[in-house]
């Protein structure tokens, strides 16, 4: 629910969640992904229906990230490092998330540009290989990189990180599919929990709460499981 109510899916959190839980990397792997599929399905529904989503805002960025997402996925790291390296990834995701919560692009400001298309190419490459690699969506690195070079609004980046979030979540889990048997016998209640979470959290945030404190509480929560997950 929070995570949908800032625009994003929720992968990192999930992982977060299961480290803390002392979960196997596979198993988290497989099912963060799983259920960051399904909110990123649902938050790219709602841009459709609401006429706010433009193919030709995500193309450039998923044309390579598709791929390189499914070659992460079927990299497994064992478990001394994917841990590590995970909270590295929960860490640097903690530092963007703050960063967009602190840093807000006054009014009045410049329109966006259209982003390089070697630039956008590249930068969906390496985002769709860490995120399919270490089981995270790629979402919450893609949105600041995507604000802090101007290259869309905030409506505008919200829509693309959800269909980047789908399209890098599928092709990671079908680069996976090696351990789809990892996933926990509980994965039906817990889709159904994060679908029902999803729709609030998407229809609350885009009507009542503040998008800045719900980041910033969530940077304060990535940071301390990455940090926990590394030590």
């Amino acid at each position: 629910m929070v995570y949908a109510a800032v625009g994003q899916a929720g992968a990192s959190g999930y992982v977060a969640i299961m480290g803390v839980a002392g979960f196997e990397p596979l198993a988290m792997k497989t099912t963060a992904l799983s259920l960051n599929l399904l909110v990123a399905a649902i938050g790219t529904a709602l841009f459709l229906r609401n006429g706010r989503l433009s193919w030709r805002n995500v193309w450039p960025f998923a044309i390579l990230g598709f791929p390189f997402a499914m070659l992460g996925g079927a990299i497994h790291l064992p478990e001394t490092l994917y841990f590590p390296v995970v909270g590295a990834v929960l860490i640097l995701s903690a530092l963007q998330m703050a960063r967009s919560a602190v840093i807000a692009r006054p009014p009045g400001t410049e329109s966006p540009v259209t982003p390089p298309f070697m630039a956008a190419l590249v930068t969906g490459a390496v985002i769709g290989f860490v995120s399919g690699t270490t089981g995270t969506g790629g979402g919450v690195f893609l949105a600041p990189v995507i604000l802090g070079m101007n290259w869309a609004t905030a409506r505008q980046t919200a829509a693309t990180t959800a269909v980047y979030n789908l399209l890098n979540s599928a092709a990671a889990l079908i680069g996976a599919y090696a351990a789809w048997d990892q996933m926990p016998s509980s994965m039906p209640d817990w889709l159904c929990a994060v679908a029902i979470g999803g729709l609030v959290g998407a229809w609350v945030g885009s009507r009542f709460l503040s998008d800045r404190w719900l980041r910033g509480i969530l940077s304060v929560l990535l940071f301390a499981s990455g940090v926990k997950l590394i030590w």
